[in-house]
């Protein structure tokens, strides 16, 4: 079940990354600085057709190319430990929902539409789609360094019981 719940959360953030896009490529120009909160954040709309701070620029085969893979390994992954941790399941539907967001510009227009602007620091101009990566990202970072090894004991007492259980009543 936590599966389907996942392929739900990627797809929630795909169509809420292209919605956004949208609305942003139709009301606010190209190149075009909004404030929403002065001197913390804005809206500005930008095309990108590299990486965060326009690196790999030109490189549109490798940034086609990486995300498929990273998302197939991501829905392989997910599959094969569908009964596992939510927060793994979870962080994976955002890494795939953000993936497929960029994809989809970087295969229609060779490049990505960014437009949220942090003031306060120099950062690059992203969008939802990074956003979901990034935390995706963070969350399964924290899985595998706090909770994937208690994941992997509590499936083998799992196991064991299931044994213990059918040993004990076939005696």
């Amino acid at each position: 079940m936590m599966f389907i719940i996942s392929l739900v959360i990627a797809a929630v953030s795909v169509t809420a990354d292209q919605i956004i896009k949208f609305i942003v490529d139709g009301n606010i120009a190209l190149n075009e600085h909004i404030d929403v909160i002065p001197g913390v954040v804005s809206l500005t709309h930008i095309r990108n057709a590299g990486a965060a701070w326009s690196m790999m620029e030109g490189k549109t085969w490798f940034l086609v190319l990486m995300p498929i893979a990273v998302i197939a390994a991501a829905l392989v992954y997910m599959y094969r430990h569908r009964g596992g941790s939510k927060l793994m399941m979870v962080s994976l539907a955002l890494v795939m929902g953000g993936g497929i967001g960029n994809l989809i510009d970087r295969v229609r227009m060779h490049e990505v539409i960014d437009y949220i602007k942090c003031e306060l620091f120099d950062f690059p101009i992203f969008n939802l789609a990074d956003i979901c990566v990034v935390v995706g990202a963070i969350m399964f970072c924290v899985y595998m360094m706090f909770f994937e090894e208690s994941s992997k004991k509590d499936s083998r007492k799992k196991q064991s019981d299931k044994t213990d259980t059918s040993g004990a009543s076939g005696q």
